[in-house]
């Protein structure tokens, strides 16, 4: 079984095979960001379904009309080396990587559910939930702050329980107790 010479001949200028990637990574780079960190953050089934679609209504625009091995490992390493560029100069200039990336969404302070907050990014009470679950609390009223932040991780800080809290938990704590121990006694008696 032979191969064919057109699996490693370009179809495609080399130049334009690494410009086509530049120019995508550049596209989606500034839509992501216009459009929002939710994408970043938590994928539900609509997301999932466009950010799918959108890499293969790219394709073409990074490979041209060339199908060819060398040709798609060309895109692919001019993609990963604009990538690695990118992120190094980001790196070195902070503020242009701040209003490249934008800024914290506060979504729970005081724990109080932000809906301003939630508005601007697109997510639903339910996902907030759903987030905290994965997070490891039972419930939204457990946690004091939630911010979402600019690269789409969600941070969450534990409400810590009043000084009131703390002595009525040790009172009930003491209280059961003392009844094990009467409890105790009186099987004994």
């Amino acid at each position: 079984m032979a191969l064919s010479n057109e699996i490693f001949a370009l179809s495609v200028p080399v130049l334009e095979k690494i410009i086509r990637p530049m120019i995508v990574y550049v596209f989606l780079v500034l839509a992501l960001r216009v459009f929002g960190k939710r994408e970043l953050a938590q994928l539900n089934p609509f997301d999932l379904v466009v950010l799918l679609c959108l890499s293969n209504t790219v394709q073409n625009s990074i490979i041209g009309n060339d199908n060819s091995v060398t040709g798609g490992l060309i895109g692919a390493f001019s993609l990963l080396s604009f990538n690695y560029i990118v992120v190094r100069y980001l790196f070195q200039h902070r503020r242009i990587d701040q209003i490249l990336e934008g800024s914290p969404t506060v979504l729970i302070e005081k724990g109080k559910v932000q809906r301003k907050g939630l508005a601007k990014e697109l997510l639903t009470e339910s996902e907030l939930t759903a987030v905290c679950h994965r997070q490891g609390f039972g419930n939204v009223n457990e946690i004091e702050k939630c911010v979402l932040e600019p690269g789409g991780t969600f941070s969450l800080k534990a409400k810590k329980p009043s000084d009131d809290e703390v002595f009525r938990a040790e009172l009930l704590k003491r209280l059961d107790q003392l009844s094990d121990r009467l409890d105790k006694v009186s099987k004994q008696q």
